[in-house]
């Protein structure tokens, strides 16, 4: 008998005598044949091919436990697991540490390590961040598909005061649920552009009449229209404040804040114009109304609660705060420096318009922004030069930084997209899993979609990878049932 025999695994049910260290085990992963050796895997008892060392004095039953099916011919395990991830699995006997493949789905793989038994603990900082990352995408189309079963299901132990509340939230909130409600976003947009539009034409002064004290105020006609439209924002702000089902929440938001600022102007305005006159003089009335006049402007903050794209760039400038920060310091070290070089340099003509540091930092920023008003220009030869340095050196540092913020909006734009197609397959998924009547296929759903959110208190169960086949069941490789445990190998292979 050969060297190679010697150190094969004993019959199942027989009791070896040799140690564990001498024995080979051959695993078959996906057809991809595999020798590893009892001292290398018994570095990690408590993972699954190192059980395999131990596994035939238990008969059949313990080996299937562990494997799908077993060869006693050849002594060989076979696995129907994916052997992409499993080459990187059985890295931490070798490296002490797993780095997952490019290509591979980190929450597959996750399931991968966790049916090894390998813990998360070795994989490395890389990839737990794309592990992170793909986590949280699974999250947000939990969360996505929870508030379209929100929408589309009706709880009949609600009061009539609920239902209303819940219809009016999405009447308001959410314009794709009818033609209707699409109809009264389309309208709003447009109020907040005639808004915006008469709060410009208002300081036309051909458009602008006089009042009793010979004063120039705007057109009655404009503040008619102005006044229509803060009625509408005041009724919407009202309406969707009652129907929110957390007003807290709902108060502090910031698009809502926004809001409030944009009508709130209107009504100060008009009681400082009604009462204010009683308790401080004309004047200061006057500069009062005109400075929350000014504040008007905020209602343009509106358009993004009705523009995707504006919340994309919102949060692309959220994720860029690095990037911008660099161009800020950049600006700030170079205005810094052409502004004393230039102030330096132009000392010896007589008619300077550098009169001081401070002054020169107005003339650094204009050129280094590529504004150029030309109140302050230079008039020396070293002055000039010092110029056309500073206008290259502004153009090269407002240019570094755009390229991560393009790149930011487009993965976040691209990234919404996806995941709002991946919520609407997860509801065609759920549709087609689910059986019985209509209501019975809503309880499904949302027990389904219960098994997609995170635990509360943010613990990792065994069962979180299958928990996740919901979510991958295209990519998911099922672990055997208990009743296919038995099979050929033939049929393993195949």
């Amino acid at each position: 008998m050969d060297a190679a025999a010697e150190r094969s695994l004993p019959e199942p049910g027989s009791q070896g005598s040799r140690a564990g260290d001498d024995i080979e085990i051959v695993v078959n992963v996906g057809g991809v044949r595999q020798v590893l050796y009892g001292d290398l895997l018994s570095q990690y008892p408590e993972t699954r091919l190192a059980e395999l060392i131990g596994c035939l004095a238990g008969g059949y039953d313990t080996i299937f436990s562990l494997c799908d099916d077993y060869d006693p011919g050849k002594r060989e395990f076979y696995f129907d697991r994916d052997p992409d991830a499993f080459k990187c699995v059985i890295e931490v006997y070798y490296f002490g540490e797993v780095h997952m493949k490019k290509g591979i789905c980190p929450i597959c793989f996750k399931n991968e390590m966790d049916f090894w038994k390998v813990d998360l603990k070795f994989l490395d900082d890389c990839c737990k961040s794309h592990l992170s990352e793909k986590r949280e995408e699974l999250e947000e189309i939990a969360r996505r598909v929870q508030l379209i079963l929100d929408d589309l299901g009706v709880d009949s132990a609600e009061g009539r005061w609920g239902r209303c509340q819940k219809c009016v939230w999405k009447f308001l909130e959410k314009p794709e649920s009818s033609c209707p409600a699409r109809v009264v976003a389309v309208l709003s947009f447009l109020l907040i552009l005639v808004s915006s539009v008469v709060m410009c034409v208002g300081t036309i002064p051909e458009l602008q009449v006089l009042d009793a004290d010979g004063n120039r105020v705007e057109h009655p006609t404009l503040e008619n229209v102005e006044t229509a439209c803060i009625g509408w924002f005041t009724l919407e702000y009202l309406l969707r404040l009652f129907s929110s089902p957390n007003k807290l929440h709902f108060a502090l938001s910031f698009m809502n804040i926004v809001d409030v600022l944009a009508i709130l102007p209107f009504y100060v305005s008009l009681t400082l114009t009604h009462l204010g006159a009683r308790m401080m003089e004309l004047t200061n009335v006057q500069q009062a109304v005109q400075a929350l006049r000014i504040m008007r402007i905020a209602r343009i903050f509106k358009l993004a609660r009705h523009s995707s794209g504006l919340q994309t760039l919102t949060y692309a400038l959220k994720r860029s705060f690095k990037e911008l920060g660099l161009l800020l310091m950049y600006l700030a070290v170079g205005i810094f420096v052409f502004s004393a070089l230039g102030y330096t340099m132009e000392q010896s003509h007589p008619e300077t318009l550098f009169k001081s540091i401070p002054q020169s930092f107005w003339w650094a920023i204009i050129t280094m922004t590529t504004v150029g008003y030309g109140d302050i220009y230079p008039k020396t030869t070293l002055g000039k030069l010092n110029a056309a340095i500073s206008f290259l050196c502004g153009v090269i540092a407002i240019a570094l930084p755009i390229h991560p913020i393009i790149n930011n909006f487009v993965r976040y734009y691209n990234k919404q997209r996806v995941l709002e197609t991946a919520a609407k397959h997860e509801l065609e998924l759920m549709e087609l899993n689910s059986s019985g009547a209509a209501e019975g296929k809503a309880g499904c759903s949302r027990s389904d979609l219960d098994s997609l959110l995170p635990d509360p208190a943010g613990e990792e169960g065994p069962s979180w990878g299958s928990r996740l086949k919901i979510s991958h069941s295209d990519t998911f490789i099922p672990l055997l049932t208990e009743e296919k445990h038995h099979r050929t190998r033939l049929q393993s292979c195949k």
